[in-house]
């Protein structure tokens, strides 16, 4: 009997879906008017509204669903999704069968297969053009059925039939990938699970594999409330098992029912552990990828136009929805931020002619304003935004925007332009022309009417993004939703480099701006290289600093570890490049200049799709049997305006500049990962920023004062208690405090309780700059804005003449106003150890430029007492002579012994030969040791 088979890709085009068009004779028309694409969105809402309603995976009359399987498999943000079923016709005649899943839009199809009673039909993706010629070959000799074009909108739904004898058995496989996109601080990935009948084996497997850790993962209740129990996750700290397998009995909508109560979305949301604000910097397979997800940052200022369509069409529940979140919206302001409100239909109407600050009184008037818009008209989009562009630029040019706060425009409509200007190029170059590099557009398409590749395009060219809402119960929510995810940015011009002839290939490394709770990856190929260490260099503006990161990986470490486990995807990596590149190379194919550099964009792109598998829109599916008589062509969804490539899905990426270097000249503050050999007498830029005279405290707490005239040390310890904050540096005159406050062992020895800093303050005034170092972590605040890093990066923080730079897991230098120097020390411990806890010395340099006005315990050695050292003999201890000092007027027994400086050898220390005064330095430092103790970790000392 002769075999038929029908493979066709469809779109929905609803909520979380695309929707397809089928030309099922194989003919490819082109669309000739943007008339009959309005007409035709129309058409495709409505028939898809209905087909979704009865969505099911298998499709038949009589047929027996044996199994219906699926399996991701995430390793490192990236998703490999497997969906499995296996059918029986189990009618008395032949019929078709359906096989339908629904994927992300995000996703690329790598692979399919089919197996129809024995016959094996391979999936392999080739350019559009020759999948084509081959099919087309095979349809000429009768061998293949059918042939499908698509159009897209969120959700792809791939589609195959093949029309099969009783008895057949058939075996259905789709492949997919796709990257996880972190929102609101997790990642979500989404499973449709839509069987629409009964299946005896029902499972729904995820696995992910995290290097750094899973901080958490949880299911969301998408798939209904009866199943919350029989979703069962097992996690451990860096791996997790979801698993989903319902019976035949759990699967029923009741007890007596044979329908399946199964129809929804399997969600599971996580994120990961982040032990720095460097990012993640992980190597496998030749290529890395670094992901930056920083928090602990204070967010920057906004300035805020919101562009709002009050055109006839949003009449009823869209404008109520969009009234409603707006109030929301407007709440969320602060009074940092800077705002107006533009609506416009056929006409443009500015609540304010200039940007207004977030203040109470004002967030109040602009919602009685947008409760009174009354929708009517047409719609204007050109000068609605040549207006806003305008309202930034006017206030951008009289200084009244803070030069490190964040501008952007968002524009909500729902319909294509009617009035003024209407040609949607025209509207794009208009836009393109006015805004400057530090503004941004993000619009927001509500409904199906309008053009939302245009949308996309315009933000995508202007540093923004788009997204579609839909016009239902819940759009109000999807706009706060929307509205939250740029709500805080935390960074602007962030840049994420490399040292030179380390990488090749790099993906987009620069970016406007971050939004707390996203995430930028950076990916590219790894050269050889006799160093086994990548590192990467972020450099970033937050609010009133700029930062320096610095984060590394070991080369071979990771795909050693990948090789332990069993679910992991080992070519992530590898796969992970090449989905970013060609995301991104689409991007920027919608926006090039000329043809020809279309022309290479595309080339570039078909190579990477078929190389790795990806059906983009340039490439397609072709399945064939294994002897290759019979074939199916699948492609991508083709966008119904624009050709076959639309203008979403790979961020922003600005257009007519070209790529900048990835290379990065190591910084001078950064430690050197291999020290030049001895022999070659070249010392690293760390071993030359540290200073060869400084007073140090370090250990239970031992003080060390280097005087520098006598060329003497003279040590002692302060028996104070827990919790004390002890003044070491007090400076009215440059406004300098240094502070350090005591914390305790774990258990008493000896009958006494040691005590170590914990803690390290240093506060500078005018600004109110405190940076707080203590073991967990290095804080800095002014008083407005507050900022944290910890200590598992290399980096550098400056603002208003304060420096902070960070050696990972070693220590942390202050610099204030170039002449005063703070270096702080960080002394870990075994976790479990019964007694030691982790603590932190201090060194301070002797040559710090303080005024005469200087105190505290170190603070007023700055001031060299006379030292006078006789009567030197042997003491008690043979290895410890004893003598007498006379300084400040008093004689002191002494005893000559040794302290640990821990600025080279961090693990051992390196003597430092001193004179011990007893009795917590008496006599030594001025009035009493209880006289250095302070209220607070910013206080002055009082005048002794």
């Amino acid at each position: 009997m002769r075999r038929l088979l029908l493979l066709l890709l469809g779109l929905l085009l609803l909520q979380q879906c695309r929707c397809f068009e089928f030309v099922i004779d194989g003919e490819w028309e082109e669309e000739t008017s943007e008339l009959l694409d309005h007409r035709e969105r129309h058409k495709r809402a409505i028939l898809t509204s209905e087909e979704q309603e009865d969505f099911e995976a298998i499709r038949g009359d009589d047929i027996t669903v044996k199994s219906y399987k699926v399996e991701s498999r995430i390793t490192s943000r990236f998703a490999h999704t497997t969906v499995r079923s296996s059918v029986v016709n189990s009618g008395s005649k032949a019929q078709s069968i359906g096989f339908n899943v629904q994927i992300p839009k995000r996703a690329f199809i790598t692979n399919f297969t089919m197996n129809v009673n024995g016959i094996t039909f391979v999936g392999s993706v080739k350019e559009k053009t020759v999948a084509r010629n081959l099919y087309t070959q095979a349809r000429a000799r009768g061998k293949a059925a059918g042939i499908v074009r698509a159009n897209s909108q969120d959700m792809e739904t791939f589609k195959t039939e093949v029309h099969v004898p009783p008895g057949s058995n058939i075996e259905f496989e789709l492949h997919y990938q796709e990257m996880m996109h972190r929102k609101l601080g997790f990642y979500d990935h989404t499973l449709h699970v839509q069987p629409g009948r009964l299946v005896p084996q029902l499972q729904v497997d995820v696995y992910i594999f995290e290097p750094k850790g899973i901080s958490m993962v949880h299911t969301p209740n998408t798939l209904g409330a009866q199943f919350a129990d029989l979703i069962k996750v097992t996690s451990s700290k860096d791996k997790a098992h979801i698993v989903f397998k319902p019976n035949l009995q759990q699967q029923k909508k009741c007890d007596n029912c044979t329908e399946s109560a199964i129809d929804g979305v399997f969600t599971v949301r996580y994120d990961v552990n982040r032990d720095s604000n460097a990012g993640e910097l992980q190597v496998s397979d030749g290529h890395f990828v670094q992901f930056f997800a920083p928090s602990n940052f204070s967010p920057l200022p906004k300035n805020i136009v919101f562009v709002i369509d009050v055109s006839g069409s949003m009449w009823g529940v869209k404008m109520k929805q969009t009234v409603e979140a707006m109030q929301a919206i407007l709440d969320d302001l602060t009074i940092d931020d800077h705002f107006s409100i533009i609506d416009f239909n056929h006409n443009v109407r500015c609540w304010s002619e200039e940007l207004v600050q977030g203040s109470s009184i004002q967030i109040a008037d602009a919602k009685k304003y947008i409760k009174s818009i009354k929708p009517n008209g047409g719609t204007n989009i050109n000068e609605a935004l040549m207006r806003a562009v305008q309202m930034l630029v006017k206030a951008s040019n009289q200084g009244f925007i803070d030069p490190r706060s964040v501008s952007m425009i968002i524009l909500v409509s729902d319909g294509d332009p009617t009035v003024g200007e209407i040609k949607l190029s025209t509207i794009q170059k208009n836009v393109k022309r006015l805004m400057r590099e530090e503004f941004s557009l993000f619009s927001l398409g509500i409904g199906f009417d309008v053009d939302y590749d245009f949308l996309e395009r315009i933000a995508m060219e202007n540093r923004g993004m788009a997204q579609r809402i839909y016009a239902n119960h819940d759009a109000a929510e999807q706009l706060r939703t929307f509205y939250s995810q740029v709500s805080s940015p935390l960074l602007r011009k962030i840049a994420i480099q490399f040292t030179e002839d380390t990488v090749s290939d790099v993906t987009q490394n620069r970016f406007d701006k971050y939004f707390s709770g996203s995430e930028l990856v950076v990916a590219g190929k790894v050269l050889p290289s006799e160093s086994n260490i990548l590192t990467s260099f972020t450099t970033a503006a937050a609010s009133r600093l700029d930062i320096k990161l610095e984060s590394s990986a070991d080369t071979d470490e990771l795909d050693t570890e990948l090789a332990k486990h069993e679910h992991s995807f080992t070519g992530f990596a590898r796969q992970m490049w090449a989905y970013i590149t060609v995301k991104q190379l689409i991007s920027e194919r919608a926006l090039a200049p000329n043809a020809d550099k279309k022309r290479k964009i595309t080339q570039r792109i078909m190579s990477l799709a078929v190389e790795h598998q990806f059906v983009t829109p340039l490439t397609a599916l072709l399945v064939e049997s294994e002897d290759a008589t019979e074939r199916l062509l699948a492609d991508f969804p083709k966008d119904p305006k624009h050709g076959c490539c639309s203008g979403g899905g790979g961020g922003p990426v600005s257009s007519g500049h070209t790529q900048l270097q990835a290379l990065y000249h190591t910084p001078t503050w950064v430690k050197p990962i291999t020290p030049a050999p001895p022999s070659q007498g070249i010392r690293g830029p760390e071993e030359w920023a540290i200073p060869q005279h400084v007073n140090l405290v370090d250990n239970d707490p031992h003080f060390i004062v280097h005087l520098p005239t006598s060329n003497m040390d003279v040590c002692f310890n302060i028996d104070s208690k827990l919790g004390h904050i002890l003044n070491l540096v007090s400076d009215r005159g440059t406004g300098v405090v240094v502070n350090g406050q005591l914390i305790g062992s774990k258990q008493v020895q000896k009958s006494k309780l040691k005590t170590y800093f914990g803690t390290i303050s240093v506060y500078t005034q005018p600004d109110g700059v405190s940076v707080t170092v203590s073991t967990v972590s290095i804080a800095m605040t002014d008083g407005r804005n507050n900022h944290s890093f910890t200590w598992g990066a290399t980096a550098e923080i400056t603002q208003d003449g304060v420096q902070i730079s960070i050696v990972k897991n070693l220590h942390v230098t202050i610099t204030i106003n170039n002449n005063i120097q703070v270096m702080v020390l960080l002394h870990r411990v075994w976790k479990k150890h019964p007694v030691n806890v982790h603590f932190l010395g201090i060194y301070i340099p002797t040559d710090n430029e303080y005024s005469p006005l200087v105190h505290g315990l170190i603070g007023q050695f700055s001031r060299e007492p006379e030292v006078t050292v006789y009567d030197i003999h042997e003491g008690v201890d043979p290895l410890k002579k004893e003598a007498t000092m006379e300084v400040k007027g008093n004689r002191l027994p002494v005893t000559r012994g040794w302290q640990k400086d821990y600025r080279h050898d961090e693990r051992h220390g390196s003597n430092v030969y001193c004179w011990f005064i007893h009795n917590s330095g008496k006599g030594f430092i001025d009035g009493h040791y209880t006289d250095y103790i302070v209220p607070n970790l910013t206080s002055f000392l009082y005048r002794l």
